[in-house]
């Protein structure tokens, strides 16, 4: 059976309604209060980079409410905390620097969507207010915001993320050193989970 697919810009609007004036109009090219206020209140965003070579990504951001730093109505900064030093997204930077971030808040069903140019920076000055624990970031993410606005609930109303009765309970899915073991055969599923304990609670920063 053949597949349908939409492959023009004409098709794809011939499909969809046209969009409010309202969702039109609310995207704003700086950090307003209400933008200010929604990221001091973030925990967690996902940040979106251009791969290379048809490829794309998305990786997690988190840390306390308010680890994401406004220096100005145009400027972020988001430290890189300790991870798998892949490093994708930061090389995916190197190779261009547009990105999309995607802020969310416990409890409250918007998301606040932004999108700019990412630099990696490691100036002393910008790192210093990103401690931790006495720990800085090795860098940071200086991001020059080209757009901003908030996305309507829908997603995660039907989602209900939120919803603690829709919670699911962590036996329900084996463990990262079990999936890792049955997907690349020569991993010790015990071992890697005791370090993966271990690396959770002495290198978050």
């Amino acid at each position: 059976m053949s597949e349908t697919r939409i492959t023009t810009i004409d098709a794809l609007y011939s499909l969809y309604k046209q969009p409010t004036e309202r969702a039109q109009r609310k995207e704003i090219h700086r950090l307003d209060q209400h933008c200010r206020d929604f990221i001091a209140l973030s925990p967690f965003l996902v940040m979106g980079s251009d791969g290379g070579n048809g490829t794309a990504d998305a990786s997690p951001r988190g840390d306390a409410p308010g680890f994401v730093k406004v220096l100005d109505e145009t400027t972020l900064l988001i430290p890189d905390r300790p991870g798998n030093n892949r490093l994708d997204s930061l090389r995916n930077i190197i190779r261009n620097p547009a990105v999309g971030l995607l802020f969310m808040v416990p409890g409250i069903n918007e998301t606040l969507r932004i999108n700019g140019n990412a630099v990696i920076t490691t100036d002393p000055a910008l790192l210093a207010p990103l401690a931790v624990n006495g720990k800085l970031p090795l860098s940071a993410l200086k991001i020059e915001v080209t757009s901003a606005y908030l996305h309507c609930a829908k997603a995660l109303i039907r989602s209900k993320l939120w919803d603690p009765d829709t919670k699911v309970e962590r036996s329900v899915y084996p463990t990262l050193g079990k999936v890792l073991a049955d997907q690349l055969g020569d991993i010790d599923a015990e071992k890697t989970d005791q370090a993966l304990d271990v690396a959770y609670k002495t290198t978050l920063y």
